[in-house]
């Protein structure tokens, strides 16, 4: 019997595939949550500028904008994994020797909590300490 002759050979492409759109679907929405979580924290910042009349520096590391930079990172390589997952999965099928791979899954979980407790700081208290700005210095109330 020959590798073309196996009837579940287009299903296991066809399943392959959605594997590979699950993981673009998962890499954009890395991409998308990292973009919004930069932009956000940059706009909080710019209100409580323009409402407190205050300057607010980020913390150096942990910020809004490192962890929205470091989640568009992972989602890009999300997508090299899975191309590259993809198409070895795709030759391991055409071979009849498939190989599940379970320490990609593994590192993606273990990357996607570590992001999630990283932004635990951003949720629960402000990642910034009050400057006085130099509107405030210039016109001093009296009280």
């Amino acid at each position: 019997m020959s590798r073309h002759d196996n009837p579940n050979r287009q299903r296991d492409h066809q399943a392959n595939e959605r594997t590979f759109l699950a993981w673009l679907r998962t890499a954009v929405a890395l991409i998308a949550f990292g973009f919004a979580i930069a932009r956000f924290g940059l706009f909080t910042r710019q209100l409580q500028s323009v409402i407190m009349g205050k300057s607010f520096n980020p913390h150096p590391l942990f910020n809004s904008q490192n962890l929205g930079l470091i989640l568009v990172i992972f989602g890009i390589l999300s997508m090299a994994v899975a191309a590259w997952r993809y198409n070895k999965v795709y030759w391991q099928i055409e071979r009849g020797n498939f190989r599940p791979d379970r320490l990609i899954i593994w590192i993606m979980t273990i990357v996607v909590m570590a992001l999630g407790v990283l932004s635990m700081p951003l949720l629960f208290g402000p990642d910034e300490s009050p400057t006085p700005s130099s509107s405030s210095l210039r016109n001093p109330t009296n009280d």
